[in-house]
């Protein structure tokens, strides 16, 4: 709604907005709820009213009101930084690492919903019913499945930035995932309900207002080396004591070790080293590079090879 042209702001509590009725443009009075209007005065009197949206949400119409804030990012050193690895799933949200320059990891947080996934399930078994049942379209039962789906991505990015600020950290660090393309596999539908993307922008607009920065990384094979640098591991059929938990993956030396959590080790070793090669001339990386061969290919990084890097920078 275009200020001036579509909207007017009459009073505190009331506006006057432009919309299609009786076959003509004409002005209607609306009242504002007092309570969001106080709620506005005293949580975002320091930030920008941007004009409103016209949305309806079932049979109510309202106005959305946004604003803009202006913050500065943060400008540690890498040395220096906190960051927290995030590694998004399909059978869990999300596993978080808290993690140093030196490879030390501070904190681990796990996030299952299981009434969540187990709704939404519920939700999609009801759509095959119908679809068996020859029914071809069905927006009530998508609208449902829809509704529970954005509201586990909304739980994830909270329990995201709120891990963030826990710790003071300085940056999140998420895999660059390719989405596009045709899905396959015996989990195509949990795929294409997946809301990666959608968690990752929620969590940018979170974390941004206290001055954490948000960094991609590679996604290949973070979930397939072992953070150790043993190799690749075994997970799933492909190892008889990981064959009835898919969570848990099994190294080459025989440790058996949570699969998400060595993703995220691995996602928060490759921002370091990144950064790292960054921050120095292209001799000096050169250096580094012969002295630690791994680091030269970003995507077979661990965390075994920040921590060598790290050796031979102090060295």
């Amino acid at each position: 709604m275009y200020r001036d042209n579509t909207f007017v702001r009459t009073g505190t509590y009331t506006a006057s907005i432009k919309v299609w009725i009786r076959n003509t443009w004409d002005w209607v009075d609306v009242t504002l709820r007092k309570c969001d209007v106080d709620y506005i005065s005293k949580r975002c009197s320091n930030r920008k009213e941007c004009v409103p949206t016209f949305c309806r949400r079932g049979k109510v119409w309202s106005l959305d009101f946004c604003f803009e804030e202006k913050v500065k990012l943060n400008n540690t050193k890498i040395q220096e930084q906190r960051i927290v690895a995030v590694d998004l799933g399909i059978n869990n949200a999300c596993t978080c690492s808290v993690m140093c320059s030196d490879g030390t990891v501070v904190g681990r947080k796990f996030l299952r919903l299981p009434a969540e996934y187990d709704c939404l399930n519920h939700r999609i078994n009801r759509i095959k019913q119908a679809q068996q049942r020859g029914a071809r379209r069905t927006p009530r039962l998508w609208g449902y499945a829809d509704n529970v789906n954005r509201h586990i991505a909304e739980l994830t990015a909270r329990f995201i930035s709120d891990i963030a600020m826990e710790y003071n950290a300085d940056c999140v660090v998420f895999e660059a995932l390719e989405l596009k393309g045709k899905k396959r596999g015996s989990k195509k539908q949990r795929l294409h309900l997946w809301r990666a993307r959608s968690v990752q922008s929620i969590v940018t607009g979170k974390v941004h207002r206290f001055g954490c920065r948000v960094s991609h990384v590679c996604a290949w094979n973070t979930s397939r080396l072992a953070f150790d640098g043993s190799g690749r591991i075994l997970r799933g059929s492909e190892s008889e004591r990981t064959s009835n938990n898919y969570s848990l993956c099994e190294f080459s030396n025989g440790k058996l070790y949570h699969c998400d959590l060595n993703a995220s080790y691995n996602i928060g070793a490759r921002y370091y080293i990144r950064e790292f090669l960054k921050s120095v001339t292209a001799t000096r990386r050169l250096q580094l590079e012969a002295k630690v061969p791994s680091v030269r290919k970003r995507s077979t990084c661990v965390l075994s090879d920040l921590i060598s890097l790290g050796a031979a920078i102090a060295a």
